[in-house]
């Protein structure tokens, strides 16, 4: 097997894991909320899971002196406090499989919100992914037989919202700081987001927190493996895959999600939601084929500079 190729495989391999672990803490989470409040566990998870992250910092020897603070700090508010606080408050109430599917419409809400912010028109085979995925979503919500999960479903949805913005703000972040450490970006980004969610969850009112083994494993989950060791696999691919591609793989996450639901939690998803799950698939690869070939187009005419 050539080096190449074998590197290649690796990559695939630090993929499926991370999938695995980030599909699979769907389950994780919803456990975590039998022993805490949706913000109380919010709060530890992303506190915790930045301080993992500097000490990944220690460890790679990266400056831990944090560059471009206010946009950081926006990034946090967006990433972490908006993302994390919403996903786990739509867990409460919600089942875990269609709040995972819902979160991950994230690259649809990026394609549409980068043509009024970023100037990025959706163009050719990308409408096919704007109404698949409408008609998905349509699907899962089911209009006619709106039940009391409606709530948590608007609440996954704008998690995704949140998350397409601090994904255009980040990128914004690159193109004007191309030097700046991703490593470094995530860390503090996640502490300055974590910060709010600390203050809610001493403010608002919850039972008290049950200190059981499996709310300790599910912030050692959360803080060492889905943030510490996921970014590193992330980076680590990310290095030696098209973003594209990397991108494609790790849509595994949120079926991943809905399986381990159905098989642990029992959450069975009806027919109309299977069928728009698969309609938001559909947008995604769509997605993430247009990304593969537009990352395609560019390097080229990079070499030719």
């Amino acid at each position: 097997m050539s080096a190449t190729k074998s590197t290649t495989l690796k990559a695939f391999g630090a993929l499926l894991l991370l999938s695995v672990l980030w599909g699979y803490n769907w389950v994780v989470m919803k456990y975590a909320l039998l022993d805490a409040g949706p913000f109380q566990f919010g709060a530890m998870r992303t506190f915790f899971g930045a301080l993992c992250l500097m000490g990944v910092l220690l460890v790679l020897k990266k400056p831990l002196r944090p560059k471009e603070v206010p946009t950081l700090m926006l990034l946090g508010i967006l990433q972490t406090c908006g993302f994390t606080g919403l996903i786990i408050w739509a867990l409460v109430q919600g089942g875990a499989g269609k709040t995972a599917v819902l979160t991950y419409t994230m690259p649809f809400w990026v394609m549409v919100l980068a043509w009024p912010l970023l100037g990025e028109k959706i163009r050719g085979m990308q409408w096919l992914a704007v109404f698949s995925s409408l008609i998905g979503l349509v699907l899962i919500f089911d209009p006619l037989h709106l039940g009391g999960d409606l709530f948590s479903m608007s609440l996954a949805v704008m998690a995704g919202i949140f998350w397409a913005l601090a994904v255009i703000l980040a990128k914004k972040l690159h193109h004007r700081v191309p030097q700046l450490d991703l490593v470094s970006l995530t860390a503090w980004q996640m502490l300055f987001g974590s910060l709010p969610l600390v203050v809610v969850a001493f403010w608002v009112d919850a039972p008290p927190i049950d200190w059981s083994p499996r709310l300790f494993a599910a912030i050692g989950f959360n803080a060492i493996l889905c943030n510490a060791l996921a970014w590193l696999l992330w980076l680590y691919a990310l290095q030696r895959l098209a973003a594209g591609v990397a991108s494609m793989t790790s849509m595994l996450a949120p079926l991943i999600g809905v399986l381990a639901a159905w098989i642990q939690l029992g959450e069975q998803p009806s027919t109309s939601e299977i069928v728009g799950m698969l309609l938001i698939g559909l947008a995604l690869i769509v997605i993430s084929l247009h990304a593969m070939k537009a990352h395609e187009e560019i390097e080229p005419a990079m070499g030719q500079d």
